[in-house]
């Protein structure tokens, strides 16, 4: 063979060797992870508000005009002493045509009703002064023995006929009296009625009394108005004895029961708030999410843990998150959720075997967002593929991936 072939083999073998290596596979970056044993937490996550655990609607007692509410939300109220509305009677109202004139004629009734009755007065007067003198000309006459007694008791009984006749007519003349103040007390106008019985005189106004020692929640009815029984004007409520309420979707409260253990964070304060659900509510409503969508929710009441202290900031209405510990574990088998993906029915992973990705059915029990229970399949050490792209399949040669 000549000096030119065995150049040209050994070339062509050369070019042949680079064509197979440029077309070898070469090992894909992947992260790793690995699966370890540790403490794990079940949690259910949402927004929460705190709201006064006791809040007190103050309505109106009675119909009337409730003077412009001078209290503003956050002001201190004390039981039984802070008034915090006054209800006045109202200004009677218009007369149409034809009340007016039945009022006018009811009250020119009365006063002709009143002079009949000032007319039987003083005849009553004057018969009593007739009988006055008539019983003592008979008893006059009955001490000289002229007449006899039985006349003279006569004249004692028209006596005392004709006394009880004059009150019977002062009776009656102050009933008219009566009659005619009512009848001209129909005919008053709105703004003809005296300034000082509408407007504070001595028990003309009604006092409205907060009904719990606290603050001043919510005014309903802050301008003046004409309001009817039972119209709310104001909520009250005591601001230190504050409860947390959140609205669950119905598939997570029934993983929540009572005495569960919470923690309150993003309220504004420096550090994690500890609670504990005192009441899944047992009825749930429908809600409309954000996207439109009819969500049947669930109230789920939690109660603070920590001193008052550390909370002295919330108030009544405020928004914060809420992680409630459905479950809890202190040493589990655990890997990350993002190692995990569906093959067929069931999970599986893939796992770094010397160098090279394993397909590796696993069996999951509890898991939260970022990390599931290993129940069987991985041991305690393995590392195992999270994130996996379409480029790692069974065999293919893995190098972890190193951040620039």
């Amino acid at each position: 063979m000549s000096i030119r072939n065995i150049v040209g083999s050994v070339i062509g073998l050369v070019i042949l060797a680079a064509i197979g290596l440029a077309f070898m596979p070469g090992a894909v970056p992947a992260d790793m992870a690995e699966v370890r044993r540790g403490a794990l937490a079940v949690t259910v996550d949402e927004e929460g508000q705190t709201r006064v655990k006791d809040v007190y609607t103050v309505s109106a007692p009675v119909g009337g005009r409730v003077l412009r509410i001078g209290s503003d939300v956050g002001d201190p109220v004390t039981e039984r002493v802070t008034i915090v509305a006054t209800i006045q009677p109202t200004d009677p109202s218009f007369l149409d045509a034809r009340s007016l004139s039945q009022a006018e004629a009811s009250e020119k009734a009365a006063e002709a009703a009143q002079t009949l009755a000032v007319a039987d007065v003083k005849r009553a007067e004057a018969e009593l002064d007739f009988a006055q003198a008539e019983f003592r000309r008979a008893q006059r006459l009955a001490n000289k023995g002229t007449v006899s007694q039985a006349s003279l008791d006569r004249a004692r009984l028209d006596l005392r006929t004709r006394a009880a006749a004059v009150d019977e007519a002062k009776a009656a003349l102050q009933m008219r009296d009566f009659e005619l103040e009512n009848a001209r007390a129909n005919l008053i106008q709105p703004g003809e009625a005296d300034s000082e019985d509408v407007g504070g005189g001595s028990g003309c106004c009604v006092p409205v009394r907060s009904p719990v020692t606290g603050r001043v929640l919510r005014i309903i009815q802050e301008s003046e108005a004409i309001v009817l029984p039972g119209t709310p004007l104001i909520e009250v409520g005591d601001d230190n004895d504050l409860e947390i309420v959140v609205d669950l979707l119905s598939e997570d409260a029934v993983r929540v029961t009572e005495g569960d253990r919470v923690a309150i964070e993003d309220w504004g304060g420096p550090v994690v708030l500890n609670g504990i659900v005192r009441r899944v509510e047992p009825f749930g409503f429908t809600k409309v999410s954000a996207l439109g969508i009819e969500e049947q929710r669930v109230n789920v009441i939690i109660d603070f843990e920590d001193p008052a202290d550390s909370w002295a900031e919330l108030g009544h209405g405020f928004r914060l998150d809420t992680r409630i510990f459905v479950w809890e574990a202190d040493d589990v088998l655990k890997l990350p959720v993002s190692a995990l993906f569906r093959d067929g029915d069931s999970w599986s992973v893939f796992r770094d075997l010397n160098g090279s990705a394993a397909l590796t059915p696993v069996e999951i029990g509890r898991r939260n967002a970022l990390e599931a229970e290993v129940v069987s399949g991985l041991e305690a050490g393995d590392r195992v593929v999270v994130h996996p792209s379409d480029r790692i399949v069974e065999g293919v040669s893995l190098e972890v991936r190193r951040l620039r």
